[in-house]
C-alpha cells in the first residue's frame, strides 16, 4: 500500500464552512478511482491549511491518477499548486474492526 499527502494552503479569507462546502461539493469525484482505497479530508485548526490523505493500493496507482491535469485542477481550485508527501504503507489498524491489515 502507498499514502499520499497534499497540503494545500487556503486561500486568505477563506472560512471553514466554504471549506467544507468545497469537500462536501468535489468528495464524490473520488468514488470508484481505480487503487484508490481511502481519502481523507483534513482541515487546519487554523483554517489555513487543508489536507488530503490517500491510501492506494500502490504507488503506481498513486502516480496514474495524479495527472498533470489533476495538478492544474487543484492548483486552480486553491489558487496555488500543493505539496505532495507519500509513504510506503505496510500496514494499516482498522482499530473499530479490529483487523490489521498488511500490505501485499
Amino acid at each position: 500500500m502507498h499514502t499520499v499527502m497534499w497540503t494545500f494552503k487556503v486561500p486568505a479569507g477563506t472560512t471553514k464552512a466554504k471549506l467544507v462546502e468545497t469537500i462536501k461539493a468535489t468528495a464524490h469525484t473520488y468514488q470508484g478511482i481505480p487503487g484508490l482505497i481511502r481519502k481523507y479530508y483534513g482541515i487546519a485548526p487554523d483554517g489555513q491549511t487543508l489536507v488530503g490523505i490517500y491510501l492506494w493500493e500502490s504507488a503506481a496507482a498513486a502516480n496514474a491518477f495524479y495527472t498533470p491535469e489533476w495538478i492544474a485542477l487543484v492548483t486552480k481550485r486553491w489558487n496555488a499548486p500543493p505539496m505532495r508527501q507519500e509513504w510506503e504503507t505496510p500496514m494499516v489498524v482498522e482499530s473499530a474492526a479490529r483487523q490489521l491489515v498488511a500490505a501485499e
